[in-house]
């Protein structure tokens, strides 16, 4: 079992979000355009492991063709646009609270990666970007010899 740990800002962010959409479209919008436009934000998860360090995104409804990745000085950017496509014309829609709309992530790297050393997948709505840590930063252990004077320190404490 992982342990996670508690975010409260989470749970803020997620209360802000929903106050939002409710007043958006309860107040200041009308049916037909209902957040078809505008910026919106994919959630994104950050982790690493002794080897890389892995960006997760989730896009649903998009294509790798639609998403663009680049990095430049050191700050890897994930851009994209999500198109609302009406099914037909004769639609009325109601209620749209799917975002769409174009966004970009951007995300400073830490020193111990390769920025030369970076894939990306995209499978099933869910991007995957994966940088390789330098080798020099991987962990690894130091062994640690004995002297003979610590060797004849430990003889003479136990006698």
């Amino acid at each position: 079992m992982n342990i996670v740990r508690y975010d409260p800002i989470r749970e803020l962010r997620s209360l802000q979000e929903e106050m939002n959409r409710l007043f958006n479209t309860t107040f200041f919008r009308g049916f037909d355009d209902e957040l078809i436009t505008g910026a919106w934000t994919p959630s994104v998860d950050i982790f690493e492991n002794k080897d890389q360090v892995v960006i997760e995104a989730e896009l649903p409804g998009m294509k790798p063709e639609d998403v663009n990745i680049s990095i430049e000085n050191n700050v890897l950017t994930i851009q994209g646009e999500r198109k609302f496509e009406k099914k037909e014309e004769s639609d009325n829609y109601h209620r749209i609270e799917r975002r769409y709309g174009s966004f970009t992530r951007s995300f400073t790297l830490p020193p111990t990666v390769n920025p030369d050393d970076i894939k990306a997948e995209f499978d099933n709505g869910l991007l995957r970007v994966t940088i390789a840590k330098r080798e020099e930063a991987k962990p690894r252990r130091i062994e640690i010899k004995a002297t003979s004077g610590s060797a004849s320190a430990a003889e003479g404490k136990s006698a």
